[in-house]
């Protein structure tokens, strides 16, 4: 049983030893002062030795003076002990063990303190959070023990830039915080620090003779710029200025601003939106037409995905797409407006083929490939009609899987085309090892064509490239007769856009191809809609 202790951090076994100790003491100097005389007067002859009695008193009394003694000195290396404990303790407690920084619990409690002082110096404080970008594919493509070698040197050119007084900290997996005074009147010295901060931290970091870069978005948040300005407030603020600046680009510095604030709120609405429209059917394929321009027939149609918003009404992919790529929504939503499209199709003439537009993040699932067979199984749809838009874009993240991804593609019968042709960096050598069945000419060249004419020679550079590769060629953004004029000598292309009409949903696509007798009467019975295709047939 162990045995309890006072409020002076002492047992009670500790008082009563010091208590006897004291005792002792005082024995002592009362016994000594009898038997110490005698004894040495007895030593010199001159008289009787002390009483025996008394002698072992006092003996005994050294013998407890000494035994208090020694538990005094371990007592007090315990107190030692015990202090440089709860030192160690609390620097674990408030600092970051791999970078050495304050941490997430601690950093508030500096900041209010190194605001209160600036407040008392006339002077603000700004806060300043960083983001390392892309720090989840430096993880993974060079191991997490390079990421820690990343994050510490982060960490040690922070503390090199920051001048004296001024406090870091990790509040995150890759996020750390800078918390310095300044003067108000002088928010230049903010942002050059920032930008060498910015400069500092990309630098290339050495890892086992691996050279990582990992860059860094960072937002500013200051206290005097009016309203609540507490340390966890600015903070907030901080964080979204760094997720503005995240979304200009990465690499980059950005201010907070309250309209920052209203854009990441509806942010947050429209990741929460999507995910719930997902599952409740909201996205739905619309269908543009693709032409051929010798004939000017019909020859197909390419789908759009749409969003049927309850509360946003119809919303458009260029807004809903990068938020699901980002959130990791795209796949269920994409494979959702295809399984719809290819209901759909499966309704018109067969020589109508269909075009659906694939996300680079699809691209890195291998078992894309495998999943898309399962639709047009699911679907009853034939391969060869189907045919799957890359970006170009797309081709610089994994050559290796697009490659593989594509080939995997055409064994099963569909049809890949290069979509966006024109605005990434495509060399020769790629087009020629990726068996690409088209090239689609991004509508940035086509739709200023009549009016360019560096245009002109960049369409027809194309044109005459997909002709010596055996690649027919499509152009998008056709929308005045002009363009169609204008792409008018040029032979075996096929052409969208908004001249031939906007982008409908499929009960309106459906009975245009009735009234031009390009649907396929199903004399069996369809089968039934599931609810999700139901609702977006109604939309």
């Amino acid at each position: 049983m162990s045995a309890s202790v006072t409020k002076t951090g002492l047992t009670k076994r500790d008082l009563i030893t010091h208590g006897v100790a004291a005792t002792a003491v005082i024995l002592f100097v009362v016994t000594g002062g009898q038997v110490l005389p005698k004894a040495l007067r007895a030593i010199l002859g001159h008289g009787e030795g002390p009483d025996q009695i008394l002698a072992s008193a006092m003996l005994l009394n050294i013998a407890l003076i000494l035994l208090g003694w020694r538990r005094f000195r371990e007592l007090a290396r315990e107190v030692v002990v015990t202090r440089e404990e709860a030192a160690e303790a609390r620097e674990l407690a408030e600092t970051d063990p791999l970078t050495g920084c304050l941490n997430r619990r601690s950093v508030n409690a500096a900041g209010e303190a190194l605001l209160a002082k600036a407040r008392q110096d006339r002077r603000a404080i700004v806060v300043a959070l960083l983001d390392l970008d892309n720090f989840k594919h430096v993880n993974d493509l060079h191991s997490h023990q390079a990421g820690d070698a990343i994050l510490r040197a982060a960490a040690e050119r922070l503390r090199a830039i920051l001048p004296q007084g001024a406090i870091l900290a990790r509040i995150g997996g890759d996020e750390f915080a800078c918390i310095l005074p300044f003067d108000p009147r002088l928010p230049d010295q903010i942002e050059q620090l920032c930008a060498e901060i910015v400069e500092r931290v990309a630098e290339l970091v050495d890892w086992n003779g691996t050279e990582i870069e990992a860059t860094v978005s960072l937002g500013l948040a200051r206290s005097d710029d009016g309203g609540d300005c507490d340390v966890q407030t600015l903070l907030h603020k901080a964080d979204i200025a760094m997720f503005h600046a995240k979304r200009q680009g990465r690499n980059r510095i950005a201010w907070f601003a309250p309209a920052m604030e209203s854009e990441l709120r509806f942010r947050s609405e429209l990741e929460a939106g999507i995910r719930r429209g997902v599952t409740a059917g909201e996205f739905v394929p619309y269908y543009e037409k693709q032409i051929d321009l010798a004939t000017g027939e019909l020859v197909g149609f390419e789908m759009l995905a749409r969003w049927m918003s309850p509360t946003l009404g119809r919303v458009g992919p260029d807004i809903f797409i990068p938020v699901a790529e980002e959130i990791g929504a795209i796949a269920e939503l994409s494979e959702s407006v295809i399984r719809q499209a290819l209901r759909d199709a499966r309704d018109w003439d067969p020589k109508l083929t269909l075009a659906v537009n694939i996300s680079p993040v699809q691209l890195r699932d291998p078992w894309f490939a495998q999943k898309l067979l399962k639709l047009l199984v699911e679907a009853n749809f034939p391969p060869h009609r189907l045919e799957i838009e890359i970006t170009e874009s797309s081709l610089h993240e994994n050559i290796g899987l697009v490659r593989s991804m594509i080939t995997s593609l055409k064994n099963q019968g569909i049809r890949v085309s290069l979509d966006d042709f024109g605005t990434g960096y495509s060399s020769l050598a790629q087009l020629r090892s990726l068996p690409f069945d088209r090239i689609k000419i991004d509508r940035s060249f086509i739709s200023s064509l009549p009016e360019s004419e560096e245009n002109r020679t960049i369409v027809k550079s194309i044109v005459a490239l997909g002709e010596g590769l055996g690649m027919p060629v499509t152009a998008e953004g056709v929308e005045s007769e002009a363009v169609l004029a204008a792409l008018g000598g040029y032979e075996g292309l096929k052409a969208q856009g908004y001249l031939y009409g906007q982008p409908q949903p499929a009960d309106v696509t459906l009975a245009s191809l009735r009234q031009l007798h390009l649907t396929l009467e199903r004399n069996d019975a369809a089968p039934a809609a599931e609810p999700g295709e139901q609702q977006a047939r109604r939309a």
